[in-house]
């Protein structure tokens, strides 16, 4: 990444610097007690010859801590000693940017879609284990939710973000919010609504209710997936039944219609 080629390539500079410094002071100093003694030697050490090198070195290191590169995917927000509050008002863009070494640093987010899975699979989401969302109906019935959200940070956004969520938005706000909006609203319907066409009228309710809290955050929600629902042994045996019985009755009325049609011919 040019990111980090150019942080590599800073510190790699600050690095060779202070290693030419270090074998030049050290050749000094050895030359100079030979020549002159132990304490000359030391006196040597803070003279002009020996400062220039010195303070070339800390300009390079300096200057490796003030360049900053954002990527076009990265948003950094910038902890700032001077600035009001201990931070920039505004981020930095994608590009090449100074900021003040020791008295600040950048914090870089991502600002690419970015997809957030709870799933009963134990391998498919972003926890391992069943990591579906368990919600009871309105008629008690209990049924586990794979969901899915596609969001990614509003840049303009991204010192608020800093400031209330640092790197926990998605632990600590978008993950407890979808678990919690995603039981409130599977309450609202039956287990039969739940799985008839109102999972349509529930995933819309959702991804407008979740879009509004996040935008409140910060956060721009593209898609709320309602990716698939998991009914309890016992309904789901009873749906079995219930199409069992279905299917036999149609049976039953398939072959009343051909002894009928049979009667009809012979009276024929």
């Amino acid at each position: 990444m040019l990111e980090s080629n150019i942080d590599n390539l800073l510190a790699l500079a600050a690095q060779i610097a202070w290693l030419l410094f270090v074998i030049y002071a050290v050749l000094v100093f050895i030359r100079t007690i030979r020549k002159h003694g132990m304490l000359i030697a030391l006196v040597r050490l803070f003279s002009f010859p020996v400062l220039l090198p010195f303070l070339g070195a800390f300009a390079v290191s300096m200057l490796s801590l003030a360049i900053v590169f954002v990527e076009p995917q990265q948003v950094a927000v910038v902890v700032s000693v001077p600035s009001a509050g201990g931070i920039r008002p505004q981020p930095l863009r994608a590009g090449l940017h100074l900021i003040i070494p020791l008295l600040e640093h950048e914090v870089r987010y991502p600002i690419y879609w970015q997809t957030y899975t709870m799933s009963s699979q134990v391998d498919e989401g972003d926890k391992l284990g069943d990591d579906s969302i368990r919600a009871r109906t309105r008629d008690g019935q209990e049924v586990h939710l794979d969901t899915s959200v596609i969001f990614r940070i509003d840049q303009g956004q991204a010192v608020s973000i800093h400031i209330e969520w640092q790197n926990r938005y998605i632990e600590d706000f978008i993950r407890p919010v979808i678990r919690g909006e995603v039981r409130t609203q599977v309450s609202q319907f039956t287990v039969e609504e739940v799985n008839s066409s109102a999972r349509k009228d529930l995933e819309a309710t959702l991804q407008e209710l979740l879009n509004a809290q996040f935008a409140e955050q910060g956060l721009l929600l593209n898609e709320f997936l309602l990716r698939d629902i998991t009914f309890s042994a016992a309904y789901a045996e009873a749906i079995e039944n219930k199409q069992v019985a279905l299917e036999g009755e149609e049976q039953k009325m398939n072959e009343a219609q051909q002894m009928r049609n049979l009667a009809a011919g012979r009276r024929d």
